[in-house]
C-alpha cells in the first residue's frame, strides 16, 4: 500500500444508505465444493429478495475470474488473493447499502476468516453448502471433475486440492437430501431477521 494515501471519510454513511433502502446490508457468502449448488441457491435467493424490494447483487466465481481476477491461477497463493479481492469488492457493495451474495468455493478456513476481518462479523453471513463429493461428481455440471480425474485440471478442490469445511457456519445447507425450495426457504427465514436490524 502506498504511504501517500489517506482514507477519505464521506458524509453519507452505510447506516444512511440502509435507512434509505429500508433494510440492512451485508455479505452472504456461499462456500462449498464445485457443483454443490452455491450459484443456484444464490441466484434463487436473489430472485426472492428482489421480489420483496431488497437491493441485491450477485458475485459469482466464474464471472469474477473472467474479469477483475482473470490474472489469477488456481494455485494456493492466487486462490488467497482471489478471495481477498472479492471480499474488498463485497465490502464496497455492502457499504453502498446492497445485500451482496457471493458464491465461491473458497476452500480455506483462513481465507474465509480474512473475509470477516475485511467486512466485519456483523456484515458477514457464511452459508456452507454441504454436498458430498460423490454428489458433486455425479452432477459435474461443468465437466470439471471428469477433467480433474483425467489429469487435465490441477489443483481441483476435492480431488487434488483440499476443501476445509466451515467449523461453525451461520447456516449449513445439505443439498444431497434437501430440495432446492426448502433450502432457499431456510436461507430466507434466516436472512429476513437480519434484514430488519436497521439502526
Amino acid at each position: 500500500m502506498s504511504l501517500n494515501t489517506v482514507r477519505h471519510e464521506y458524509k453519507i454513511s452505510k447506516a444512511d444508505r440502509e435507512r434509505r433502502a429500508g433494510h440492512k446490508s451485508f455479505l452472504i457468502w456461499f462456500t462449498g465444493l464445485s457443483g454443490s449448488g452455491k450459484s443456484t441457491l444464490a441466484n434463487l435467493l436473489e430472485i426472492e429478495l428482489h421480489k420483496k424490494g431488497v437491493s441485491t447483487f450477485c458475485l459469482d466465481g466464474d464471472n469474477i475470474r473472467q474479469g477483475i481476477n482473470k490474472d489469477l491461477s488456481f494455485e494456493p497463493d492466487d486462490r488467497k488473493e482471489n478471495i481477498r479481492r472479492i471480499a474488498e469488492i463485497g465490502n464496497l457493495m455492502v457499504e453502498a447499502g446492497v445485500v451482496t451474495l457471493a458464491a465461491f468455493v473458497s476452500p480455506y478456513i483462513k481465507d474465509r476468516e480474512n473475509i470477516k476481518s475485511i467486512i466485519g462479523n456483523d456484515n458477514f453471513v457464511e452459508i456452507y453448502v454441504n454436498t458430498s463429493l460423490e454428489e458433486c461428481e455425479r452432477r459435474d455440471v461443468k465437466g470439471l471433475y471428469k477433467k480433474a480425474r483425467a489429469g487435465e485440471i490441477e489443483n481441483m478442490t476435492g480431488v487434488s486440492a483440499p476443501y476445509e469445511a466451515p467449523i461453525n457456519p451461520d447456516l449449513e445447507i445439505i443439498t444431497d437430501n434437501q430440495s432446492i425450495e426448502s433450502s432457499v426457504k431456510k436461507i430466507l427465514d434466516y436472512i429476513f431477521q437480519k434484514l430488519k436490524q436497521i439502526t
